[in-house]
C-alpha cells in the first residue's frame, strides 16, 4: 500500500499547486469619487476569493473580504488614515502579498502628477514621477499603445496591455492611486489602418479599460474631489473628434445634444471646490471650437485644462484659463495651439501643488525633474 500512499500525496501536492492563487500585481485606484476610500486591486491566476488586509502601520489589523471567487480583484477599503503612511496586505486562496507601505495623504500639502501618453514613452518616466512623492496620479490619455497585438485584434473584454502598464512600474501603481483617462489608443482594438476599414477600429465603451481600473462614476468620464486641499478633477471622452460618425469613431457623443456635454455642464455647475482642473485627450483649440463653441463656455468655468493630444510641453492662455498640453513622450511633430504662451520638444509631466488656503501651482517638469513653465492658480475668490 505504501506506493499507492506515496503516489496519492503526489497528486494531491500537484492538485494544490495548481490551484494557488499566484498573486501577479497590485495598483490602486478610486472606485467611489471619495478620496476617503480607496481601491485596491489585484489579478490572480485562477479565481479566489479577496481579501487586504490594512491598517496605519505595518501591524494591519483591519480587513476587507470578498468571497466571490474571481481573478480581476477589486476590494475597496476606507483610507486607514489621511495624515500619513499607511499599509496594506492583500490574500487570495493561500497565497499572500508582502505588507506595502503607502505614501497617503498629508495634511499640509497635496502633490498630484498628471501624465500622458505612457503607451509611447522611452525613458523611465515611473522614476521622475516617484521622485516627486506624488500622492496621486492622473493622467490625460494614452496609457497604452493599443489593444491589439501584432495586428491581431483584440477581444473588447482583453486588458492585457494594461497589465503590462502595471508591470512596468510595480512600485509606482501599488504606493500610489492611479486615475486615467481615455485616449483613442486605450481602446484600439485593430489597426487603423489608411482609411476607415469595414469593421470599427475603437471600442467606444472602452470595455478594458472600465473592467481593469477602478474609478468612479461610470468611468469613462468621472470627477474626483480632494476637498481638504480644494481641488476637483474631471474627466471627459475626448479624442479624435473629426472621426465621429465612421468606423474611426473613438468615443462617446460630444455634440450640443449629448449625454456627455449635459453631464460636464452639470458637475461644472456643481463643482464647490476653488480649483476645478479637466482632463481629456483631445488637442485644446479643438475642444474650444467643438459643438460650435459649446464646450469653451463650461471649461472656462474651471481653472485649467490639461490635455495629452500632442507629443510636446506646452501651455496656452485662453481667457485667462491655462491649457496645458502634456507627454512622457515628448518629441514628436509640433501642433501649437494659436494661444501658445509656452512650447517645448521634452518629455515632461504635470506637477499641481496644493496647500490649503494659498493659490495652486502647475509646473510642467521634464524628466529630470526640472522646471519648464510654471502657472500659478488663484482661489477663485481672489
Amino acid at each position: 500500500m505504501k506506493p499507492i500512499t506515496l503516489l496519492l500525496s503526489a497528486c494531491l501536492l500537484l492538485a494544490a499547486g495548481a490551484a494557488r492563487a499566484g498573486i501577479e500585481r497590485l495598483w490602486l485606484g478610486h472606485a467611489s469619487a471619495d478620496p476617503g476610500r480607496i481601491t485596491v486591486c489585484w489579478e490572480t491566476a485562477v479565481a479566489a476569493d479577496s481579501t487586504v488586509e490594512f491598517g496605519p502601520t505595518a501591524a494591519l489589523g483591519q480587513t476587507a473580504h470578498s468571497a466571490d471567487p474571481v481573478t480581476l480583484h477589486h476590494v475597496e477599503i476606507p483610507a486607514p488614515r489621511l495624515d500619513g503612511p499607511w499599509h496594506y496586505r492583500v490574500r487570495s486562496g493561500g497565497d499572500a502579498s508582502a505588507v506595502i507601505a503607502v505614501r497617503g495623504w498629508e495634511t499640509n500639502v497635496l502633490r498630484a502628477i498628471i501624465v500622458a501618453d505612457l503607451g509611447f514613452a522611452m525613458t523611465n518616466w515611473a522614476a521622475a514621477v516617484l521622485r516627486e512623492r506624488p500622492h496621486l496620479l492622473l493622467s490625460a490619455g494614452d496609457n497604452v499603445p493599443q489593444l491589439h497585438r501584432g495586428g491581431v485584434p483584440a477581444a473588447r473584454n482583453d486588458y492585457s496591455a494594461y497589465r503590462q502598464l502595471i508591470d512596468r512600474a510595480p512600485e509606482l501603481f501599488r504606493t500610489t492611486p492611479f486615475m486615467p483617462v481615455l485616449g483613442n489608443h486605450d481602446r484600439e482594438l485593430r489597426p487603423r489602418g489608411p482609411k476607415p476599414p469595414p469593421e470599427p477600429v475603437y471600442d467606444i465603451e472602452a470595455t478594458a479599460f472600465r473592467t481593469f481600473f477602478a474609478l468612479p462614476g461610470d468611468r469613462w468620464k468621472w470627477a474626483f474631489d480632494v476637498p481638504a486641499f480644494g481641488v476637483r478633477f474631471i474627466a471627459l471622452d475626448l479624442e479624435h473628434t473629426s472621426d465621429f460618425g465612421t468606423t474611426w469613431q473613438t468615443g462617446h457623443a460630444f455634440g450640443t445634444n449629448s449625454v456627455q456635454l449635459a453631464w460636464f455642464r452639470q458637475t461644472m455647475a456643481a463643482s464647490r471646490q476653488p480649483f476645478v482642473i479637466t482632463l481629456h485627450n483631445e488637442r485644446n483649440a479643438t475642444v474650444r471650437s467643438l459643438a460650435k463653441g459649446a464646450w469653451w463656455p463650461v471649461l472656462r468655468q474651471g481653472s485649467a485644462v490639461i490635455t495629452g493630444f500632442g507629443y510636446f510641453a506646452e501651455r496656452a492662455l485662453v481667457d485667462g484659463v491655462p491649457c496645458l498640453n502634456t507627454s512622457v513622450s515628448g518629441h514628436g511633430a509640433r501642433y501649437p495651439d494659436p494661444q501658445s504662451a509656452f512650447f517645448a520638444s521634452a518629455d515632461n509631466y504635470v506637477l499641481l501643488t496644493c496647500v490649503p488656503g494659498q493659490p495652486a501651482r502647475l509646473e510642467l517638469k521634464n524628466m529630470a525633474g526640472e522646471v519648464l513653465d510654471t502657472v500659478l492658480l488663484l482661489l477663485q475668490n481672489e
